[in-house]
């Protein structure tokens, strides 16, 4: 049984430089080579892996065999791994981080967060993201406890010890109810309504939050720490509580949730600010997905009324 020997990258990229330029000659002067040397290469590809990658009988143009057809998608496979490694060393030796763990408070629009991600996947292809979304203060925990580089936090990160925080925009809290709801039915709601029935707030298991309620008014609350399952069991009608507006505009158009005008509770500014470890600065990655949080963030608008969460 015959064993193919191993090739150089060297030898593969003269394979592939043949390929896409048509000619020996042509490869030799985008590679700089001499003729020679694009030749001497090929022959010792060839002999190192036992088979003809060019039939060069009958035509001035080097035809690839079948046997070449066939390694061709491998060679070039291989070639981009190769340019993908040299350019995260390059990034690496620039300073460019090879992973940002990124963490987001769920508060943030998806739309937003997506363009960003989408933005950040094309301007830094060689780095890893993980993202964490978390909500209240688990976000500044995880900065501070270094599993996240940098946060987009609430409001809850500014004043903490250790942290630099920048102003990155923010978006409407508004009570919500479904149609059926008690509340929801109500063409006026008195004041002080809003405390006969279960509110569903939003939770975290930080110590930044441990035993502390933001914008709790009734004594009965189910408390969850994920806002898609808060989001859920409000259009089932299991109590009332404070959403994001951008999350739950289209349930509000097709009428499976009903905005509250609650005269004691009009809802708040829930404000979003960039955070990192103030020993730790980010690197140009991190600082870059900073940047955007904070453009887009200034663009935001605040309804008329309402104060801060």
């Amino acid at each position: 049984m015959n064993s193919p020997g191993t090739p150089t990258f060297d030898q593969l990229r003269i394979f592939l430089a043949i390929v896409d330029t048509g000619s020996f000659a042509a490869a030799g002067r985008s590679l700089n080579r001499a003729v020679s040397v694009i030749s001497y290469g090929i022959a010792n590809l060839e002999a190192q892996l036992g088979i003809s990658l060019f039939d060069r009988e009958g035509t001035r143009k080097p035809q690839l065999t079948v046997a070449g057809r066939a390694l061709l998608a491998e060679a070039r496979l291989i070639s981009h791994g190769f340019d993908g490694l040299r350019a995260k060393v390059k990034g690496l030796l620039d300073g460019l981080e090879a992973e940002v763990d990124l963490a987001v408070d769920v508060m943030v629009p998806s739309e937003r967060l997506g363009k960003i991600l989408r933005g950040f996947a094309a301007e830094f292809p060689t780095v890893q993201l993980r993202l964490h979304a978390e909500a209240l203060g688990a976000i500044t925990a995880m900065v501070l406890d270094r599993t996240a580089a940098i946060g987009i936090s609430g409001p809850l990160a500014a004043g903490v010890e250790g942290v630099e925080c920048i102003a990155a925009g923010s978006v409407p809290m508004v009570p919500v109810a479904a149609p059926d709801h008690p509340l929801g039915r109500m063409e006026r709601i008195p004041p002080g309504a809003g405390r006969e029935h279960t509110q569903l707030v939003l939770t975290d298991r930080s110590r930044f939050t441990e035993g502390q309620d933001y914008s709790v008014m009734s004594p009965k609350t189910w408390r969850l720490a994920d806002l898609g399952a808060k989001h859920a069991l409000l259009r089932e009608g299991i109590g009332w509580g404070n959403m994001p507006l951008p999350m739950i505009e289209s349930d509000l158009i097709d009428g499976t949730l009903v905005r509250l005008v609650m005269p004691d509770h009009l809802g708040g500014t829930y404000r979003f600010a960039g955070v990192w470890r103030r020993d730790s600065p980010p690197g140009p990655a991190a600082s870059w997905l900073l940047d955007q949080f904070v453009a887009l963030g200034a663009d935001d608008k605040e309804l008329e009324g309402m104060g801060d969460v």
